[in-house]
C-alpha cells in the first residue's frame, strides 16, 4: 500500500503549489475513518481510496480532487457525515464526496427503473462538477483491476455495467487510455472464453508477423525524415476488446480483419499534420473511404487527429493517426487534460455556454466535453421516463459521429446513421416537432436519408405539424426519440381530452344542463382530479364514467337509466394482423360521430374524420369480423383505446352504454382492402363437397383464410369458414352463391 509521503510527493511533482497539509489531513482522516474494514481480497479497505487517488495523480489532477478521492467512501461506508467533511475540508470537497455518495450504487443487479434513476443522479452530479466523474471513473478502474476476488456472477454483472456505462462515458470525456483499460478488464472478466480466444489468436498472428510493427515504424519515420519533417512514430497492436467488437459488428473472423495494427505520428505543429499526410499518401496508396479529418472538425470531446489508412510495407493495411503533441495529450487524457475541470462546471472558459462550434484548427481548445454532457442533462430534465432516458443515453454513448452543417454554417455533431429528423431535433425541439422535410446539399431528400460528414442540411417546417410516432423508429439520437415519444403522448392526451369534452357536453345536454369548463372546475375536488383537462382525458380514456362527473358537478340532477350515455349506434368486430391493433392513420378509415340533442329533440351529429391523423387513439377491431357496410360501434376501453364491434356482436353487451361511441366507415375507394368474416356452412358429408364450396368462393374473388370442422355426423358436416371479402355486398354474394349449391344445406354468418 502506498505510503502517505509517496502520495504527497506524486502530487507535488506535477503541482508544486499543491496544499500539502490538505493532502496529509485527508490521508490520515480517511485511514482512521475506515479503520479495520476489509475488502473482498482481504486487503485493508483504505487501500482502495488510496489507489483511486493514485490513479488520479497519473492524470495530474488538483489537490482538492485527490483529497476527495481519498475521502470518497467515508460517508457511504462509515459514520462520517457531510457536515463533518465540510467542517474539516471545506464545502468544495464536501460537495465532491457527497456527489459520489449519491451515485454509489449504480448496479445492473437493481431493477431497471432504479438503475435509470441512479444514472440520472450520476449525470446531474457530474454536470455540476466534472471532478465527480473523474473520481468515479478512477474508482471503477481500481475495482475492475481487483475484480478477480469477486464471485463469477458478480464479475459478469460489474463487467457488463462497465461496458454499458463507464467505458463509454470515459470515451465521451475524451479519456481514451482509461476507456481502453476499462474495456479490456471488462472483456477479460465478463467474457473470459472470448477474451482468451482473441488473445491466443493475436499471439499467433504476432508470431507470424514478427518484426512487422518495427518495420512499419521505421519505414514511416524514414519517409517523413527524408522530407525534412521531424516526427515521432509509435506502433502498437490493437486491444483485444477493440478487435472483438469489430469482429462482432462486422460478423467476420479475426483472419479477415486487416487493421489490427495502429500507428500514431506525432508532429510539432498543425501545419506538419497536413504535411505528414501528404508525404504518407505520396509514398503509399491510400485506402478509399478511410480518411477522416478530426483536426479541422474536432469531435465533441475535443479529440483532434487526422486518420488515414494506406497499404504499406508487406502489403499490410496501416492505420495512421496524425496529430500534434497537444492533440495527443488531449486524446489520452480528455477533459482531465484541461484546467477547465477545476472550474466545476461550464462557464466563460469553455463550458456548455460556449455553444456547439468547434475551435479553429490549431487554436486553443476552448470547448470541452461539458457541451455534450450539458445537453444530455437537458434531455434528462425534459424526459418523463428515466428508463427511456437510460436507453437513449446508452445509444448515444456507443455511437460514432458525423458532422453536418446548417445553412448558416453552424456545426451539428450527430451519431453515425443519423437522419434529418435527428438533425432537426439537435437544432431545437420545436424545429424537430414541426419538421416536414429536409434539403440536403441543395436537394430535397426523404427524412429517412442517412446523413454523411459535411452535409449541409436545411429543415423545412410547418407550424401545424405533429411528429408521427413512426419517426421514433427512424431517429437514432436519444433527444429525438424522447421528444417524438413525448409529442406522441401529448397528441394522444389531446385526442382523449377532446373526446372526453365532447362526451361530457353531449351528456349534459341530454339531461337539460349546459356544460362549461367553469362548472366542471367546481367539481374537481369531488372527482379527485387536478384539472379540467385531466377530467376530460380520463373520461375520454373511459376511466371516469360520465355519470360520475354529472353527479359531482350537478348533484341535484336526476339521471335516467341511460341519461348520461350516448345512444347505441353501431358496432363491428375484426382481428387484423398479429394483435389486431391499428393506429388511426391506418388505411382503414373510421369517422366518429358524437350524438347529441338539440332544438325540438332533433338529433345533431358532428363527424370527426380519423383517416390521416397521427399519434391518435389506438383502435382495435374485435375478433369476429366486420366488413364495410356493417353497422359498427366503438367502445372506450380504458387506456387501451377504442374497441370496434359489429352491431350484432354478443360481446357488446359487456360494456356500459355510456362508453359507446358512434362510428362509421370511411373507406378509400382508390385503395380497397379485404376484411375478415366468419360463416358456418352445413353441407353433405360426401367426397368433393369442400372442393365445391372452395371453388365458388374463389370464383367470386373471395379468399379462404381458415376452415375448421365444428361437428361431423354421418350425413352432414358443420364447418366454420373464415374468409376475406371486400365489403358486405361481396359477403352477401358469397353466402347467396353457397346456398344455391346442392351439397349445401345452410349458410349463416356468425359473430363470436
Amino acid at each position: 500500500m502506498m505510503r502517505q509521503y509517496e502520495l504527497v510527493d506524486r502530487v507535488l511533482k506535477y503541482d508544486p503549489s499543491a496544499d500539502e497539509a490538505l493532502l496529509n489531513r485527508a490521508y490520515v482522516y480517511a485511514m482512521q475513518a475506515h479503520g479495520n474494514q476489509k475488502r473482498a481480497s482481504g486487503d485493508p479497505f483504505f487501500s482502495h481510496p488510496l489507489e483511486v487517488a493514485a490513479i488520479l495523480t497519473e492524470l495530474k489532477l488538483d489537490d482538492a480532487t485527490i483529497s476527495a478521492a481519498l475521502l470518497h467512501d467515508v460517508i457511504e461506508d462509515t459514520d462520517v457525515t457531510r457536515a463533518e467533511i465540510d467542517q474539516k475540508f471545506g464545502k468544495e470537497i464536501g460537495a465532491l464526496v457527497e456527489g459520489l455518495t449519491k451515485i454509489k450504487r449504480l448496479d445492473l443487479v437493481t431493477k431497471k427503473a432504479e438503475q435509470a434513476e441512479n444514472f440520472r443522479k450520476l449525470l446531474v452530479a457530474i454536470s455540476s462538477d466534472i471532478r465527480v466523474l473523474l473520481i468515479k471513473l478512477a474508482d471503477r478502474l481500481h475495482n475492475m483491476r481487483t475484480l478477480g476476488h469477486m464471485r463469477p456472477e458478480s464479475r459478469r454483472r460489474v463487467s457488463e455495467e462497465t461496458l454499458e456505462i463507464y467505458a463509454p462515458l470515459a470515451g465521451r470525456m475524451g479519456m481514451q487510455g482509461m476507456r481502453e483499460e476499462l474495456e479490456e478488464l471488462a472483456f477479460k472478466w465478463g467474457y473470459p472464453d472470448a477474451y482468451r480466444a482473441v488473445v491466443d489468436k493475436l499471439a499467433e498472428i504476432h508470431r507470424k508477423n514478427a518484426g512487422l510493427v518495427d518495420e512499419i515504424v521505421t519505414a514511416v519515420k524514414a519517409k517523413l525524415t527524408s522530407a525534412g519533417l521531424a516526427a515521432e512514430v509509435y506502433g502498437r497492436e490493437k486491444k483485444p476488446f477493440s478487435i472483438w467488437r469489430k469482429m462482432e459488428n462486422r460478423q467476420i473472423s479475426l483472419e479477415q480483419l486487416s487493421d489490427i495494427y495502429g500507428f500514431r505520428v506525432v508532429v510539432p505543429d498543425l501545419d506538419s499534420c497536413y504535411r505528414a499526410l501528404g508525404i504518407v499518401h505520396s509514398a503509399w496508396r491510400a485506402v478509399p473511404g478511410r480518411f477522416k479529418d478530426y483536426v479541422s472538425t474536432p469531435k465533441q470531446n475535443n479529440y483532434q487527429s487526422i486518420h488515414t489508412t494506406v497499404v504499406g510495407p508487406r502489403h499490410q493495411r496501416v492505420e495512421l493517426q496524425i496529430r500534434t503533441g497537444e492533440m495527443h495529450r488531449v486524446a489520452e487524457y480528455g477533459v482531465a487534460a484541461h484546467a477547465l475541470y477545476k472550474d466545476g462546471g461550464p462557464g466563460e472558459n469553455g463550458g456548455a455556454a460556449g455553444g456547439n462550434g468547434a475551435a479553429p484548427p490549431g487554436a486553443p481548445l476552448k470547448d470541452n466535453p461539458y457541451i455534450w454532457l450539458r445537453r444530455l442533462v437537458d434531455t434528462l430534465l425534459e424526459g418523463d421516463n428515466p428508463e427511456e432516458f437510460l436507453e437513449h443515453t446508452k445509444l448515444e454513448l456507443f455511437q460514432d459521429q458525423v458532422f453536418c452543417f446548417t445553412p448558416k454554417g453552424s456545426l451539428i455533431a450527430l451519431p453515425r446513421g443519423a437522419t434529418p429528423i435527428d438533425f432537426a431535433y439537435a437544432v431545437h425541439t420545436d424545429v424537430g416537432n414541426s419538421c416536414v422535410g429536409a434539403i440536403i446539399n441543395g436537394r430535397q431528400l426523404p427524412l429517412t436519408t442517412q446523413l454523411r460528414n459535411g452535409d449541409e442540411v436545411e429543415i423545412l417546417i410547418s407550424k401545424g405539424q405533429t411528429p408521427p410516432a413512426a419517426w421514433e423508429r427512424i431517429a437514432v439520437t436519444g433527444k429525438a426519440r424522447s421528444s417524438i415519444r413525448r409529442a406522441a403522448r401529448d397528441a394522444l392526451r389531446r385526442q382523449y381530452s377532446e373526446l372526453g369534452q365532447r362526451l361530457l357536453a353531449s351528456a349534459f345536454r341530454r339531461i337539460g344542463q349546459e356544460y362549461s369548463d367553469e362548472r366542471l372546475k367546481k367539481g374537481l375536488s369531488r372527482l379527485s382530479q387536478k384539472s379540467v383537462e385531466e377530467v376530460h382525458a380520463t373520461v375520454g380514456r373511459g376511466e371516469l364514467p360520465v355519470s360520475d362527473v354529472i353527479r359531482a358537478v350537478v348533484p341535484e340532477a336526476e339521471l335516467a337509466k341511460d341519461a348520461a350515455a350516448p345512444r347505441k349506434r353501431s358496432r363491428s368486430e375484426r382481428g387484423q394482423g398479429e394483435e389486431g391493433w391499428f393506429n388511426l392513420a391506418k388505411v382503414i378509415g373510421l369517422k366518429f360521430r358524437w350524438p347529441g340533442s338539440g332544438g325540438a329533440g332533433a338529433k345533431q351529429t358532428q363527424v370527426v374524420p380519423i383517416r390521416g391523423l397521427r399519434n391518435d387513439v389506438p383502435v382495435k377491431f374485435e375478433e369476429g369480423g366486420a366488413v364495410p357496410g356493417d353497422r359498427i360501434v366503438g367502445v372506450l376501453d380504458g387506456k387501451e383505446g377504442i374497441r370496434i364491434f359489429q352491431i350484432h356482436s354478443p360481446r357488446l353487451k359487456d360494456y356500459e352504454h355510456e362508453r359507446w361511441i358512434d362510428v362509421t366507415w370511411d373507406i378509400d375507394p382508390d385503395d380497397p382492402e379485404r376484411f375478415p368474416a366468419k360463416i358456418v356452412v352445413t353441407a353433405l358429408n360426401e367426397p368433393g363437397t369442400l372442393a365445391q364450396i372452395a371453388q365458388l368462393i374463389g370464383e367470386v374473388d373471395g379468399n379462404i383464410d381458415n376452415v375448421r370442422m365444428l361437428r361431423r355426423a354421418k350425413d352432414f358436416t358443420e364447418m366454420l369458414i373464415e374468409i376475406e371479402v371486400w365489403d358486405l355486398a361481396h359477403l352477401t354474394q358469397i353466402i347467396s352463391g353457397l346456398k344455391t349449391k346442392a351439397v349445401v344445406s345452410s349458410v349463416e354468418r356468425v359473430f363470436i
